[in-house]
C-alpha cells in the first residue's frame, strides 16, 4: 500500500472510546477484506500455516485474561507435548489443550456449521472436559449463581431464553463488528456457564468472523483493562463502542499480518524498521497500536514489512 493512501487514511480516521466506528474505518476494513480475498486465491496452504502458528498465541492470551499463570512459551510447549521446566497444575494443562482443540475445531468446520445454542454447548463441553465434567456442556442450572466483580449474572432459569434472544438479535442486518461486539457483551453479561464464559465468548468472536470470511483475531491480555472496561460501559449504559474498537483493531491487525505474508514481503521487527528509517519510535509505535500502519504482532513482538513506506 503506497504512502499517499495511508496518509489520507490517517487524516480521515480517529479511534476513541466515545464514538462508534466511523464510515472511514468501516471502509478501511472493506478495502483490506477485498485485498485479502483477492490475494488468498491459491494460497490456502499459507493461510492454514498462519492460522496454526497463531493458536498458541490465541490460547495464551485468552487464558491469561482469566489469570492463568502460563507464559506463551509454556503454552507452546504444552500444545507440543513438550516438558515444562516448572510444576504447573493439571488444570492449566487441560485449559491450554482444550482451548486449542476448540479453536482447531472451528477452523476445521468453518462455514459448515452455524452459531446456535447447540454449538455453544458443544464448545463448552470441549473446553471444560477433563477439568470439571459435572458442568461441562451445560448452562447453569437451579441454584447455580455466579458473579463477576460486582455484577451478579441473571438467574439460571432465565439463561435459555436470554441466549435465544441474543442469538436472534445477532441475525439482524446491522454492521458486523457492531453486532459481534454487542453479542459478546450480552453473552458475558448473561454468563451462562459456571466456568469458561470468557474463553467461550472470545472463541465465538473468532467464529463469527470466520463465518463472514474474515480471519480469526487475538484478543490480547495486554488490553485486559480496556476489555473489562467495556463490560461496565455495557452494563451501565448499553454502550458497545469500546468493544467495537477492540474488535476493529484486532481484525485490522489480523488482516495486515495476512496481507503482508500473502504479498511475500520481508518481515522485520518494528524496532528494526524504526532504526533503519530513522523514525520516531513513539510516533511509529502509536501508529502501530492504532493500526494506521500495517504493523502486526507475532508472539507479542510488533513487526512490519521492510518495504512499507511510512513517509
Amino acid at each position: 500500500m503506497i504512502f499517499s493512501v495511508y496518509l489520507i487514511y490517517i487524516k480521515l480516521i480517529t479511534i476513541n472510546n466515545n464514538m462508534p466506528l466511523t464510515k472511514p474505518l468501516r471502509d478501511r476494513i472493506l478495502v483490506l477484506k477485498r485485498e485479502f480475498d483477492d490475494l488468498s486465491k491459491g494460497k490456502e496452504s499459507l493461510l492454514k500455516i498462519l492460522e496454526e502458528t497463531e493458536i498458541p498465541e490465541n490460547v495464551y492470551n485468552s487464558n491469561a485474561i482469566e489469570n492463568s499463570t502460563l507464559t506463551l512459551q509454556e503454552t507452546e510447549k504444552i500444545l507440543l507435548d513438550m516438558e515444562i521446566s516448572r510444576d504447573i497444575s493439571l488444570r492449566e494443562v487441560f485449559e491450554a489443550k482444550n482451548l486449542a482443540k476448540v479453536i482447531e475445531y472451528l477452523h476445521h468446520k468453518g462455514m459448515s456449521i452455524k452459531i446456535d445454542k447447540d454449538l455453544i454447548l458443544l464448545l463448552h463441553k470441549m473446553l471444560i472436559g477433563n477439568i470439571d465434567d459435572n458442568i461441562a456442556g451445560r448452562f447453569r442450572s437451579t441454584g447455580e449463581y455466579v458473579r463477576v466483580g460486582y455484577h451478579i449474572a441473571p438467574g439460571p432459569e432465565k439463561i435459555d431464553s436470554m441466549i435465544d434472544s441474543i442469538l436472534s438479535e445477532y441475525m439482524n442486518d446491522s454492521y458486523f463488528i457492531d453486532k459481534i461486539a454487542k453479542f459478546h457483551l450480552a453473552f458475558e453479561t448473561i454468563h451462562p456457564f459456571n466456568d469458561g464464559n470468557g474463553r467461550i465468548g472470545r472463541v465465538l468472536i473468532c467464529f463469527q468472523l470466520l463465518q463472514l470470511g474474515y480471519p480469526m483475531v487475538v484478543i490480547r491480555d495486554k488490553n485486559k483493562k480496556e476489555y473489562y472496561k467495556s463490560f461496565g460501559e455495557y452494563k451501565d449504559k448499553k454502550d458497545t463502542k469500546t468493544m467495537e474498537k477492540i474488535i476493529y483493531l484486532a481484525l485490522a491487525e489480523s488482516l495486515h499480518k495476512r496481507l503482508t505474508y500473502l504479498k511475500g514481503e520481508e518481515v522485520i521487527t518494528l524496532p528494526e524498521y524504526i532504526k533503519m528509517n530513522k523514525y520516531s519510535p513513539s510516533v511509529v509505535g502509536n501508529a502501530a497500536k492504532k493500526q494506521t500502519i500495517p504493523a502486526f504482532r507475532e508472539k507479542g513482538i510488533w513487526k512490519i514489512s521492510k518495504n512499507f513506506k511510512y513517509r
